[in-house]
């Protein structure tokens, strides 16, 4: 580590992205996969239960001392806000309740953005579509950093506090990148939060509205699950450009760490991608992993060879076409 020079720009690449191949070879050496094309119907259960879970927490933090309502912030509603956040990028993919009903998905969606504080379940579904049609592309894909993140964020300590920033640049990157018109679900998306905030606020109090915000960047910035973000497509080894992490996060994540086995297969609900890796091993096995989160935001940090720059990014050709 550190005995390479810095980077000083993204991985320019001119190949397609490999998920669209390796996804009709899968098939047709593994058609029984497309059994797996369908809802996961317990996720609704499972995201009513998490939304109940953090209104009892809201209710129960009322009145503790702040430092208690800190503490809980960070070790509960974090993960609680963190693990919503990849409940909604189930039900951006119409995990919840099929392609079929479309916008059955899109009201639950705005449904479970309600305990995490901030509006946020439309607009990620209308730039992650993006994400995975045109993985790296130049303008569109906003996972991908901005030049001033990866030219400023150069250094060790630089690197932790772009870490700890995470939350700030996801809400602004699409701004600067590639932004949209504001659709009519985006309004209803504020205006359903900005209600539910106010009756939070109403009847629990400013401890309760505290908790969930704090909990909600806490848990998106420097926090073991926040490896994710890192993991999944930072070049940590050069010509790789998506990477799966097979740990005991995967529980609280709806396995978002099997990441090529999604980026391979988007309309395979996360309960069933540990089923896509058994059954076509042969594709998974010898790609590089990772077994632990906490790792990779330290390698992240404390190597000198890894930036935000450490991403491959396209030139895109041809029509795109955005949600």
């Amino acid at each position: 580590m550190g005995n390479t020079v810095a980077r000083e720009d993204f991985e320019w690449v001119y190949t397609d992205q490999p998920h669209a191949d390796r996804r009709k070879e899968i098939l047709a050496k593994h058609p029984e996969i497309k059994a797996l094309m369908k809802p996961d119907y317990n996720l609704v259960w499972v995201v009513v239960l998490m939304v109940l879970a953090q209104l009892t927490a809201f209710y129960l933090v009322k009145d503790l001392d702040w430092k208690w309502v800190v503490f809980w912030a960070y070790v509960f509603g974090s993960c609680i806000s963190h693990s919503m956040t990849l409940a909604i990028h189930e039900i951006s993919h119409n995990s919840a309740f099929g392609n079929s009903r479309a916008m059955w998905n899109r009201w639950f969606g705005i449904f479970a953005n309600l305990p995490i504080g901030l509006p946020y379940s439309i607009s990620f579904k209308r730039y992650h579509m993006d994400h995975h049609r045109y993985l790296g592309g130049d303008g569109i894909d906003v996972d991908i950093p901005t030049n001033f993140e990866g030219w400023f964020f150069c250094t060790r300590f630089r690197k932790f506090i772009w870490i700890v920033l995470q939350p700030f640049f996801y809400a602004i990157r699409p701004l600067c990148i590639n932004p949209k018109p504001i659709s009519r679900l985006e309004i209803i998306n504020l205006l359903a939060q900005l209600a539910f905030d106010v009756v939070v606020y109403y009847l629990l109090g400013v401890k309760s509205m505290f908790y969930m915000l704090a909990g909600s960047v806490l848990g998106l910035g420097l926090h073991p699950i926040s490896g994710h973000f890192i993991a999944e497509h930072y070049m940590f080894l050069k010509g790789h450009e998506t990477y799966s992490y097979y740990g005991p996060l995967n529980l609280l994540t709806f396995n978002v760490g099997y990441h090529n086995e999604h980026h391979d297969f988007p309309n395979i609900p996360g309960k069933s991608l540990p089923l896509v890796k058994k059954i076509a091993a042969e594709y998974y096995d010898n790609l590089p992993q990772y077994n632990s989160w906490i790792k990779v935001l330290y390698d992240f940090v404390m190597d000198d060879t890894i930036s935000p720059y450490s991403r491959m990014k396209r030139k895109l050709k041809g029509e795109v076409k955005q949600d």
